[in-house]
């Protein structure tokens, strides 16, 4: 039964059990280079311009092709093995590989009826006309994070054709970070849509469940993700719209340091499961995205071939955020080259002698060296980036903050002081940006301050701080300098003359 009722969401009045907002017409706000492959994989013409997922998008004309300048391996012996291999794990072509195997898990038999598709492991799974019932959440006593417990029995369900057997046989991914099995494994068949839905969201919503948000290298897997998930969605002009609702899976108020992010995605604010506890919800359109930690994933778990780099994904993405939050480059005058050197607020893995490290740098005329503290005390999170979007060098010890990578400009540097014993975190995720990567490599040129105390393992060397020798230090500086100053020049970006 209709009737009128009216709940505390910010910007939105539900009335008459629907949930809407002004129409939003085409939203062809992305990064200029990207605009001819949007329009180019809707318009089923004209495939010059292609991500490189669309059936019909040959090698050649695919957004950007990986580079292998490494050896091949025996399972990848020639170059294009190698390639390939690199795309379809941290490119493109996992994306394409999701969409081959998108799936009907329950399938509509009329117009009008519900419909929920998934992937192989229930890691991505989008719903027409699905309802969810967060009326158990009234009695939640404790706050809801990570948890698979969530629903329950006939909690989640549409009016459809429900293959079960298939569904079940899907949810052995059975974990709350990996995939949408600990929801799904739920979903039961209803006689009527909407039902005894008291609330309709008539705009899609995205329910993500979210890594770790107070560190950047973790929130970025789930922005990396979403990103990803949107292609593997891919609805025409509008897959990229900002009229879209998140709904983040857990009773907290949303909060991060790197917040600021989700302007890239969304227009409204973001929602949480107490946004909706004691409800009965129905969702016209929803999106599960790719998860964080998922086995074999994006980003995190990513089991890369060696050798390759440079992620066209990857590369999209941080043109995506960028220009979503309207981050620009700034003429270098000078003609200097910029070195941002990271200082970390932490008890661990500070550089004891970073003040005469700095002090060197700032004696070579050539360079321009900012010092800083990457904190949402000090710089919020767009200053930040925009700092990293002008640096041409990036220094800092192993941490959160080197994710910073994925924002710098195609010729810049990374410059991990020291991994830590942690050899390919950021060595790879560089790989995958297509940015150079150095990190020290006489470990007789360096010292530790004490062995090192993990609370629970011992010693452990990324539980101790450091000092560098300054003239190594330099030398390997200056090799990173090198590489700007061959490559910078030379860089313009790719060039479009069609639509």
């Amino acid at each position: 039964m209709l009737y009128l009722k009216i709940i505390a969401i910010p910007c939105f009045v539900l009335s008459n059990h629907v949930v809407r907002s002004d129409a939003v017409p085409m939203d062809l706000n992305v990064h200029p280079e990207h605009l001819p492959y949007m329009l180019n994989s809707i318009t089923k013409h004209n495939k010059t311009r292609c991500w490189g997922y669309e059936n019909d998008c040959d090698t050649e004309h695919r957004y950007l092709d990986p580079v292998c300048p490494g050896p091949g391996t025996s399972w990848a012996p020639t170059k294009r093995d190698q390639i390939d291999a690199f795309y379809d794990q941290g490119d493109f072509g996992y994306v394409k590989q999701q969409r081959e195997e998108i799936t009907y898990m329950c399938e509509p038999i009329n117009q009008d009826d519900s419909s929920l598709e998934c992937t192989n492991h229930l890691k991505f799974c989008r719903g027409h006309n699905i309802m969810i019932n967060f009326e158990n959440i009234l009695n939640q006593n404790h706050p809801i994070r990570y948890q698979m417990d969530v629903l329950t029995n006939g909690q989640i369900g549409g009016k459809c054709k429900f293959h079960k057997e298939k569904l079940d046989a899907q949810c052995d991914h059975l974990s709350p970070l990996q995939s949408w099995s600990p929801e799904l494994r739920f979903f039961t068949t209803i006689d009527q849509y909407p039902g005894k839905c008291d609330l309709i969201i008539t705009e899609p919503t995205v329910i993500m469940k979210i890594d770790a948000t107070v560190n950047m290298y973790h929130h970025f897997c789930d922005f990396l993700n979403l990103y990803a998930s949107q292609h593997v969605n891919s609805s025409g002009v509008n897959m990229f719209s900002k009229n879209i609702h998140i709904l983040v899976w857990e009773s907290f108020a949303y909060e991060s340091a790197f917040s600021e992010t989700f302007q890239a995605f969304t227009m409204h604010p973001i929602w949480n499961l107490n946004t909706f506890r004691g409800h009965i919800v129905c969702f016209n359109d929803i999106i599960l995205p790719l998860l964080p930690r998922m086995i074999f994933g994006l980003y995190y778990n990513t089991p890369l071939i060696d050798g390759c780099e440079n992620s066209g994904l990857f590369k999209a993405f941080s043109q995506h955020v960028l220009h979503r939050l309207n981050i620009v480059q700034k003429p270098n005058d000078n003609g200097k080259i910029r070195i941002t050197f990271l200082s970390r607020n932490t008890k661990y893995r500070n550089v004891l002698n970073e003040n005469e490290l700095i002090t060197a740098l700032k004696n070579h005329s050539q360079y321009e060296v900012k010092k800083v503290v990457y904190s949402g005390n000090v710089l919020t999170f767009k200053e930040q980036i925009q700092i990293t979007y002008n640096t041409d060098i990036f220094i800092g010890m192993h941490g959160a903050g080197l994710t910073h990578l994925l924002f710098l400009p195609e010729w810049a540097v990374l410059f991990e002081l020291y991994n830590c014993e942690d050899e390919h975190c950021y060595k790879d995720l560089a790989r995958l940006r297509g940015v150079k990567y150095i990190t020290w490599r006489d470990i007789n040129k360096f010292s530790m301050q004490d062995k090192g105390h993990h609370p629970d393992q011992g010693a452990h060397a990324k539980f101790t701080n450091y000092s560098f020798d300054k003239d190594e230090f330099i030398s390997l500086v200056e090799e990173a300098a090198t590489h700007v100053k061959k490559h910078k020049h030379g860089y313009s970006p790719k060039l479009h003359d069609e639509f």
